[in-house]
């Protein structure tokens, strides 16, 4: 059968999530595990593969991996929940045999921005310009396999103590887009660019303009949605509360 996993972690404790040679990664930690009780054989006789690859120091409240096993879904649970550390797994679903964890229906992602000194509102008019289907060569890292031309379906605000609270739905998003993003509004929030500059290079991507990136510690992967529903553990639940509130934490306080 094929298994879908849902976890969270706390990026300033990996190397970044993909595996890597002779480094802690999220998924290097989760491979092992799987491997070391037998879970799985290998990740390419399991088909392995993960929703969302999150760079260093970038935290997850939900990421999902899927893998075909012969385990039953408690044993995995419970194997994975004393085995790892700095990862809490605490949703499983059994999936379709094609299932890719990739294309999902939605991911948020949210940044918390240091709010002193910014002009909020200045801030908030100018990210109306991301919302909708745009080419975002200007605001990402481009690979030469990927399409630039992405959806932002919305783009939510709230300020909490010092912070400025942004989330972001889409689909999917380019490498590093979210962050030149928050790099630009910061600018604009700043007084360093007009709006009108961020529109430019939204709507001239041909004219490479380069925004800066902002710090990684304070994005965070908020959820990822699918067509149907995990089983949750009420135990790792709680675990999985106690590490949402460390990962807010660390950055806000």
């Amino acid at each position: 059968m094929r298994i879908a996993i849902k976890f969270t972690y706390d990026g300033t404790k990996f190397h970044g999530y993909a595996r890597q040679p002779n480094l802690k990664t999220v998924e290097g930690e989760l491979i092992k595990a799987l491997v070391k009780y037998g879970l799985i054989e290998d990740t390419k006789e399991s088909f392995f593969r993960s929703a969302s690859r999150t760079d260093k120091n970038v935290s997850a409240l939900c990421n999902i991996v899927a893998f075909n096993t012969i385990a039953s879904k408690g044993r995995i649970m419970e194997c994975l929940s004393n085995e790892l550390t700095d990862i809490t797994t605490y949703g499983i679903a059994e999936v379709e045999s094609d299932f890719n964890p990739r294309y999902a229906k939605m991911r948020q992602y949210r940044y918390y921005l240091l709010s002193s000194d910014l002009d909020i509102e200045k801030i908030v008019t100018t990210s109306s310009f991301f919302t909708g289907e745009h080419n975002f060569s200007n605001f990402a890292k481009l690979e030469s396999f990927k399409d630039p031309i992405r959806t932002i379906d919305n783009i939510v605000f709230n300020l909490e103590n010092d912070f400025l609270i942004i989330d972001f739905y889409a689909q999917t998003f380019l490498w590093h887009q979210i962050r030149i993003i928050i790099s630009a509004l910061e600018k604009v929030g700043s007084g360093k660019l007009e709006k009108e500059q961020i529109l430019a290079a939204l709507n001239n991507p041909d004219n490479k303009v380069d925004f800066g990136l902002s710090s990684t510690k304070p994005l965070v992967l908020m959820d990822i949605i699918y067509d149907f529903k995990f089983e949750y553990d009420k135990n790792l639940l709680d675990k999985f509360k106690d590490l949402e509130k460390r990962i807010t934490s660390s950055i806000m306080y």
